[in-house]
């Protein structure tokens, strides 16, 4: 494992979200290399700093006073049955209310921890016999390939004319769910496609993120969630998004 492979691994290590195959490379380069066991001592010491300050999410007013204004008026004289009531009936709206709340810290959350797992499966993709399980420049050969492996087979698009060689495809594990990958190839640059079916057919933009030196574009269409994964720039990931939609747009419409 060279420092550059390394360095990229770091976080993840510290932050328990390698396996322990790559947790073992990763502890065995530091061990032998005092440039990556700074480094490491560095992060370790900004995490430490990060936990102990405080980041903790504080609700806006406004929803204080939602929550207020739901609760049960007080009575010049309250009953116990009523006390009881009004008891529950707060707790139930506090309850709510704060579900709520952590609905929505969760979605983020889990937004990001799925991109920090299609990073890890690109990673993982870059080892050695890793990157695909059916090889094929042929959009033909590689969609059916997928056929029976999977609920819904990713839609496998040649774009080798618009700059971006379709090379294979393989079967890999997010959010502890097997999914396909589709794998493009931009100059020696290797693109990750993966692609996972979800129960919202709603069309959302695209959006590009950074995560660990990696660029990804993420976007949903027709019941499938789609993870472009590349170390190329987030202009040319954005080209390769572009044209792949307008590539199923153009399908739909054939």
């Amino acid at each position: 494992m060279t420092c550059e492979e390394a360095e990229v691994l770091l976080h993840a290590l510290i932050d328990g979200e390698l396996d322990a195959g790559h947790a073992r490379e990763v502890e065995a380069h530091i061990e032998g290399c005092a440039h990556c066991t700074a480094l490491m001592q560095d992060y370790r010491e900004i995490s430490q700093a990060m936990a102990e300050t405080e980041v903790r999410y504080k609700a806006p007013l406004e929803l204080r006073r939602k929550i207020e204004k739901a609760l049960p008026q007080p009575q010049a004289v309250p009953s116990r049955r009523s006390v009881l009531r009004g008891f529950a009936l707060g707790s139930a709206v506090s309850a709510m209310a704060a579900t709520g709340l952590f609905a929505i810290v969760l979605r983020n959350d889990d937004e990001q921890r799925i991109e920090a797992e299609v990073v890890s499966a690109h990673l993982r993709s870059l080892q050695a016999g890793h990157l695909t399980d059916v090889i094929s420049t042929d959009q033909h050969t590689v969609k059916p390939w997928f056929n029976g492996k999977l609920d819904v087979s990713p839609p496998v698009i040649d774009l080798t004319a618009q700059g971006f060689t379709l090379i294979g495809g393989r079967l890999d594990y997010v959010n502890a769910r097997e999914i396909g990958a589709v794998v493009y190839k931009r100059r020696q640059h290797v693109i990750n496609l993966f692609v996972a079916q979800t129960s919202d057919t709603e069309r959302r933009p695209a959006r590009i993120s950074t995560l660990q030196g990696f660029n990804i574009r993420r976007w949903s269409d027709r019941g499938l969630n789609y993870w472009a994964v590349s170390d190329i720039g987030a202009d040319e990931l954005s080209e390769f998004g572009e044209k792949f939609e307008t590539a199923m747009r153009a399908n739909k419409e054939g």
